[in-house]
């Protein structure tokens, strides 16, 4: 059989991996004279020069210490909910395990929305207290502050940790545990010297996804006026008119978030080291059963994460919709809900069928070459999406001063060919992912047997994997779309005029302060969010 030449064989898929990793890449050549800059070098390293007099260190304090509050919240309430619900037993065990997932229905931003309708001076908490007992003035902390931005990320975060560290002592800490209950050692001491350090890996991992979605965030911190290194990058894009001082001040903000995601690398590797899986068979490794006031406070424990979370959000964007229904925008509703849809609907279908193409080239060719390319493609997950944003519009604004004949910039910022394009570069590590979970489950003996009959490349998709890989594909299919419809700083941007997502209309009413009104299309993005919640709770519990 006549064999394809290497270079034609990983031409396509340099192309794909540089399709994706383009915005990515010119972030990182930003400080590189390699482009027509028209003088906006010079200009750029002025802007920088000022901010950091300025406004920059600013930015560094600030995302720091939001960081910091953000991460040991997380780590608490992830750590201690799944502590609760792996190591001891009490009613209700086993429903709170999913309802301690629904805060990943809910964007940080539209929780930010629902609190701030609720607890401002003018909201009907206040006022109530107000009235009830003829008070005056404010009666409670100012929600938009860095305080009420922790503790929003907090409880719509901490199920990033809650999963793993689950995991992790769900799977790992059963025989250790039952060992150490053998040995004599009381209850405490088997939490502290056994359980947690079992979990403190998987902790690890949780809490690098946890900042690496905290400083890619917009909407909170512009929204509450926090000044972020995200805030500052649009900043110095849209206020300051300079896209190269957007673009080094993002490298900075790369830099941080590789090596977030190095971290989260680690730790997961260091999850592997485990004893077996599955909890043992005998008494001493199941959960303890709690009596008392030990078991009402594992509800308080389970319950408040939830309620916080998700639960008083909901509730709080509920009541305007109870309370006037002729105030809520129905006849554009199914306009915006539309928009979502097509683009969310598009890219999944994209990102899908390159997901299917990288992982079928590393199937057949697991060479260096064919790995590397995956992992460079795959690379725009982690970065936020003002970030790809600005990578984006780089390159373009750069061939649009040199051909500016060709129209470059109006077909990726008038068109829809250029929020795709970001989407994909933010989400196709999603499709990628699941994809490859679905690879890993068909073995490489069905290939042989079909290579044996015949069967081509194209044959081999279509009659042997895809057969199998449907399950996969419909779960990468739905989680890119489920991502697409909640991303806010890449549509706001890139999308085409007269083309508002539900996701940038609830920003736009809350930050006009119409926050009734922007309680339908928050709601709108709930749901959504609650499909892969939904079955990420069944594909939990059937593992259990």
């Amino acid at each position: 059989m006549s064999r394809t030449p290497f270079g034609l064989r990983a031409l396509p898929l340099i192309l794909f991996a540089g399709f994706l990793s383009l915005p990515v890449l010119a972030v990182l050549a930003s400080w590189l004279p390699i482009a027509p800059t028209g003088g906006a070098e010079a200009q750029a390293g002025a802007i920088l020069r000022e901010m950091a007099g300025t406004v920059l260190p600013n930015y560094v304090w600030t995302s720091l210490w939001l960081s910091v509050l953000v991460a040991l919240g997380a780590a608490v309430v992830g750590t201690g909910t799944a502590a609760a619900v792996t190591l001891f037993e009490f009613p209700g065990r086993r429903v709170f395990e999913w309802l301690l997932l629904l805060p990943l229905a809910m964007p940080a931003y539209v929780t930010a929305y629902a609190y701030t309708d609720f607890l401002q001076f003018s909201g009907p908490l206040q006022v109530g207290l107000r009235n009830a007992f003829g008070l005056e003035g404010r009666l409670l902390p100012e929600v938009r502050s860095l305080g009420g931005a922790v503790w929003v990320f907090i409880f719509s975060l901490y199920p990033y940790v809650y999963l793993l560290a689950r995991t992790a002592l769900g799977e790992r800490a059963a025989h250790l545990m039952e060992a150490a209950r053998l040995l004599g050692a009381p209850l405490p001491r088997r939490i502290r010297a056994v359980a947690l350090p079992l979990a403190r890996p998987a902790v690890a991992a949780g809490v690098a996804l946890v900042l690496m979605e905290t400083l890619a965030d917009f909407g909170v911190a512009s929204y509450f006026g926090i000044q972020t290194f995200t805030t500052g990058i649009y900043k110095a894009w849209l206020s300051m008119d300079n896209r190269l001082a957007a673009a080094q001040l993002a490298t900075m903000l790369l830099v941080v978030v590789m090596a977030l995601l190095h971290l989260e690398q680690r730790a997961q590797k260091r999850m592997r080291f485990s004893t077996g899986s599955g909890r043992a068979g005998s008494a001493e490794a199941q959960p303890l059963a709690l009596r008392g006031a030990r078991r009402w406070v594992a509800w308080t424990v389970c319950t408040v994460p939830v309620v916080m979370g998700f639960v008083a959000p909901v509730a709080f964007m509920l009541r305007p919709l109870a309370a006037d229904w002729s105030v809520l925008p129905w006849e554009r509703f199914m306009e915006w809900a539309w928009h979502s849809v097509r683009l969310g609907g598009i890219t999944a279908a994209l990102a899908v069928a390159v997901a299917l193409a990288l992982a079928f080239a590393v199937r057949r060719h697991a060479d260096v070459v064919t790995r590397g390319v995956v992992q460079l493609a795959s690379v725009g997950y982690a970065v936020p999406g003002a970030v790809i944003v600005v990578g984006l519009l780089l390159p373009v604004g750069w061939l649009q001063a040199a051909r500016p004949q060709w129209g470059v910039g109006a077909l990726v910022t008038a068109t829809a060919f250029g929020i795709v394009w970001a989407y994909l570069v933010r989400f196709c590590a999603v499709a990628l992912q699941s994809v490859q979970s679905g690879y890993a489950r068909i073995p490489l003996s069905l290939d042989d047997s079909a290579r044996m009959l015949g069967l081509g490349s194209a044959g081999l998709m279509a009659r042997v994997h895809w057969p199998l890989l449907k399950r996969s594909t419909a779960a990468a299919a739905l989680l890119v779309f489920v991502d697409v419809m909640k991303e806010l700083p890449a549509t706001m941007v890139l999308r085409p005029f007269n083309s508002d997502t539900l996701a940038v209309v609830a920003y736009q009413l809350a930050r006009d302060e119409r926050l009734g009104e922007a309680a339908l299309p928050s709601l709108a993005l709930v749901l959504v969010g609650l499909v892969p919640v939904i079955l990420l709770s069944r594909t939990l519990r059937s593992k259990g």
